[in-house]
């Protein structure tokens, strides 16, 4: 495990899809191409990413073992792409070290089972990061994408995230890890869930963990609390400190912002 990050799904900070959002998304436009070039000097072999939008699984952990990731994101007149080949031998090593931990993980494939045509439907929380990953020609990176359930305790999944370290370690392979996660969405009366100031405080508590590099404190907020400010990265989060429990890693916060209804930060952890 030679890097991770914390990494936002927002659309508008691809480019081509920004719009007149451009401008008010450039900061962290800067901090995930900045967070890019960091990875890349830590040469990683694949990429390991947690997102809250793929597969909803109830009470269960989902490890793509598809041979392929595929998906398209729309917005403003314009359209990108985006393919990549899954480590299955990675992702099968996850999966057998989640079950001997009796975590309740499976395998997820979809078309065949084998070939071209074994290919996960890419979802934003997935594809969004990895835009920014893998889309210069020399990433030549494989993927592995897990999706976490939020009815896991918390606590589960930071196990979670330490089998993977400990799997990641005994590979052979460069491994890096990212965190797929918008942070508050009530920033805004005008959003889809209104306003709420917990979403304020959720997001300098993230801040301050990143910061401080303890994101311990995260994990005994109050329920209603995490309700209020609707981040939906907690999890994702959960799954980061399993890593860094087996893996040193020190943190830096590249950018933070909220321009609309959500926050989005940038944080990168490089091993010590």
């Amino acid at each position: 495990m030679v890097f991770a990050c914390i990494a936002p799904h927002g659309k508008e900070i691809i480019p081509e899809l920004a719009g007149d959002m451009f401008n008010a998304f450039a900061e962290t436009r800067r901090g995930m191409e900045k967070l890019a070039r960091l990875m890349m000097k830590q040469k990683p072999e694949t990429i390991v990413l947690a997102t809250p939008h793929g597969l909803r699984l109830e009470a269960t952990i989902g490890v793509v073992i598809s041979e392929f990731t595929e998906g398209t994101l729309e917005a403003n007149g314009k359209q990108v792409k985006l393919r990549c080949e899954c480590d299955r031998e990675l992702a099968k090593h996850f999966l057998e070290r989640a079950r001997s931990l009796k975590l309740p993980a499976v395998g997820a494939n979809y078309g065949t089972s084998e070939g071209p045509t074994s290919c996960m439907p890419m979802d934003w929380g997935t594809f969004i990061p990895l835009w920014f990953l893998t889309r210069r020609p020399q990433n030549k990176f494989t993927v592995v994408v897990v999706t976490p359930s939020r009815e896991i305790p918390l606590q589960d999944l930071v196990r979670l995230g330490e089998s993977i370290a400990e799997a990641s370690q005994t590979s052979g392979k460069r491994v890096a890890f990212v965190a797929s996660a918008d942070q508050g969405h009530t920033h805004k009366p005008n959003g889809p869930y209104g306003f709420h100031s917990a979403s304020a405080q959720f997001d300098a508590l993230i801040r301050r963990g990143v910061v401080e590099s303890d994101l311990k404190p995260l994990f005994h907020l109050q329920q209603q609390f995490i309700e209020n400010a609707k981040p939906d990265s907690l999890w994702q989060i959960a799954i980061l400190q399993g890593v860094l429990n087996r893996v040193p890693m020190k943190s830096h916060l590249l950018s933070y912002q909220a321009p609309i209804y959500y926050g989005m930060l940038c944080a990168t952890y490089m091993p010590t």
